[in-house]
């Protein structure tokens, strides 16, 4: 019982020191803000650390694609806009400016 005690310790701190992460926090799911932001770069199609401008320009090849006029549908514009106003409010400069 003790050899299983220290085998599962010696196997939570590996994988603390090897992920960074404690074995039961990968059993937790993740934000429903996480997920959207995830969601928006995957639409936008935009790495993790993209800029104000890349968003920006992402953004217009998007909208150049389901623009209502062009053939695309309103939904998909409302996405479109709304994944951009989410990355851009989640830029570490919007944050900065919004708090006093």
């Amino acid at each position: 019982m003790l050899r299983a005690l220290v085998l599962v310790a010696a196997i939570c701190l590996v994988c603390r020191w090897a992920f960074g992460k404690w074995p039961w926090d990968f059993l937790r799911s993740q934000s429903t803000r996480t997920n959207a932001i995830m969601r928006a770069r995957k639409l936008l199609g935009v790495e993790n650390g993209a800029g104000r401008e890349d968003i920006i320009a992402a953004h217009r090849r998007l909208t150049a694609l389901v623009h209502p006029d062009r053939g695309g549908t309103t939904a998909a514009m409302q996405e479109a806009n709304a994944a951009r106003d989410l990355l851009l409010d989640e830029l570490p400069s919007a944050r900065n400016q919004a708090e006093p």
